[in-house]
């Protein structure tokens, strides 16, 4: 029996949670590619990979990893294939995988708004049940200077929709994105959406940029004559803070700043835990040594 580990086509990406679970590429690279702040997909042309490649390598993992309960669907954002697409393979991955129980993938807001909420559900019930939504911020200049290609209206459709047709949302935002000069734009922008549509899980990123992407990135920010100021980690801690002062959702909401590129690691629901983190973040800016070493930190 040929038992030889799936071949993907890299880079290949996928969210720290998914980090033990079965990644099958269903696309390469991104259908948009055009965010100046993120250089994940730069080195591909997009593309749909054909159905029976898929198959192929479902049917590999199955022979190699029979007990997956758990499977990422790759690249940039799975959910741009037509509907009837993702269910012949969500369809093969129930078959090849007895004990499925989740099956996720990236998703941009006009990805999703692209299909119908009778399509979402229909997706929901083969087992897709978590997306992955980059947000970066609500506010509709930041959005604007970063090529993001989404408003903070359609931003917040796009996760209602989705939560509403059962399929839960992981959302990021970009902590510094607005650098020392519009951060203020960015909270509250960002507050204002997550107030109006919360996706069941929260995240914070702190902005990391290469040198892959670092001049578009300024160049564009800066068309209106605003300089792009990077935070420095108090500012960022700001940010966080004022961020989390006024995030009240009117639904409970996972939060956490785990992932590697953050100062600080936080973790807790919405609004619940809101004034206990408020306060771990005011000890990190008056001097308490919890901030992550620069170090250990990275995308």
């Amino acid at each position: 029996m040929n038992l030889a580990p799936l071949q993907y086509d890299e880079p290949l990406y996928r969210p720290p949670s998914e980090g033990r679970n079965l990644i099958i590429q269903v696309t390469l690279g991104c259908s948009f590619n055009r965010c100046t702040f993120c250089a994940m997909y730069k080195s591909k042309h997009y593309q749909a990979r054909p159905l029976g490649d898929v198959f192929a390598d479902i049917d590999a993992a199955a022979r190699r990893w029979p007990d997956a309960d758990r499977v990422f669907l790759a690249d940039g954002d799975a959910l741009v294939l037509p509907t009837d697409t993702l269910v012949a393979i969500l369809d093969r991955l129930a078959a090849a995988f007895p004990r499925l129980d989740r099956v996720s993938s990236y998703a941009t807001p006009m990805n999703i708004l692209h299909k119908t909420e009778d399509e979402l559900a229909r997706l929901r019930a083969r087992r897709l049940t978590l997306v992955y939504v980059g947000v970066e911020s609500g506010a509709a200049t930041i959005l604007s200077r970063i090529r993001k290609g989404a408003t903070p209206e359609r931003i917040a459709a796009a996760i209602e929709r989705a939560e509403t047709s059962g399929l839960a949302v992981s959302a990021t935002v970009i902590l510094g994105v607005g650098g020392r000069r519009l951060w203020r734009e960015h909270v509250a922008g960002t507050a204002a959406v997550i107030n109006a549509a919360p996706p069941r899980y929260l995240s914070t990123l702190q902005l990391r940029l290469g040198p892959e992407e670092i001049d578009e990135f300024i160049a564009r920010f800066q068309r209106d004559g605003t300089p792009f100021e990077p935070q420095d980690d108090d500012g960022v801690l700001a940010e966080q803070e004022a961020l989390l002062a006024t995030l009240d959702p009117p639904r409970p909401v996972v939060f956490r700043s785990n992932h590697a590129s953050n100062c600080l690691p936080l973790a807790g629901i919405l609004p619940a835990d809101r004034d206990t983190l408020r306060e771990i973040v005011a000890a990190a800016r008056r001097g308490a040594p919890v901030l992550r070493p620069e170090f250990l930190r990275g995308l």
